[in-house]
């Protein structure tokens, strides 16, 4: 999962660039199975992405469109 916070004049700009640069280049990637992406209304966009095996680090955010972005790894649990 990966999160960004965009500034408020900048929020359009960030989804457009996650949407169009950052995601089709995640898809790109040979281990990678989907992502989707959401929005909220405190300007913040996630990507939740699966992967085969080791997941790699998202794109990095170009300067000016948002606060720095935090990712995490998580693991499918059986139940």
């Amino acid at each position: 999962m990966w999160e960004v916070r965009a500034y408020p004049r900048t929020f359009d700009q960030l989804l457009q660039w996650v949407c169009e640069v950052a995601v089709p280049e995640l898809e790109e990637r040979l281990n990678h199975v989907s992502s989707e992406v959401f929005s909220s209304t405190d300007l913040r966009v996630v990507v939740i992405s699966r992967w085969h095996r080791d997941p790699t680090e998202a794109p990095v955010v170009p300067a000016g469109l948002a606060r720095s972005a935090q990712s995490w790894d998580f693991t499918p649990v059986d139940r």
